[in-house]
């Protein structure tokens, strides 16, 4: 192919979804130890680091659902422990 020759037509149309940062999720969630409150975050992939992060802050007494198949809500209550175990932390392949 020599050439690719563009000509003018309708505008686009249409939808697309953009997936979830784990890079930045993991940030976020990690974000929510430093204050008391709840937190609902939109957009989270299905990926293994994010299930081990839920289990990393339930195990320091905070409580964590999943709200939808994309949404995560955290509530952080009084009187957390915030030593991470090491068995998870040891899962994690991002760091934070």
């Amino acid at each position: 192919m020599d050439r690719i020759i563009v000509r003018p037509s309708e505008g686009l149309t249409g939808r697309v979804e953009i997936g979830g940062a784990k890079n930045s999720v993991l940030k976020l969630m990690a974000a929510t130890c430093l204050a008391e409150g709840t937190y609902h975050l939109d957009n989270v992939p299905e990926i293994s680091d994010v299930t081990t992060m839920c289990e990393l802050l339930s195990s320091m007494g905070m409580t964590v659902r999943r709200e939808g198949r994309h949404e995560v809500s955290i509530h952080h209550p009084p009187g957390i422990v915030p030593e991470a175990p090491y068995e998870l932390v040891e899962r994690m392949r991002a760091s934070i």
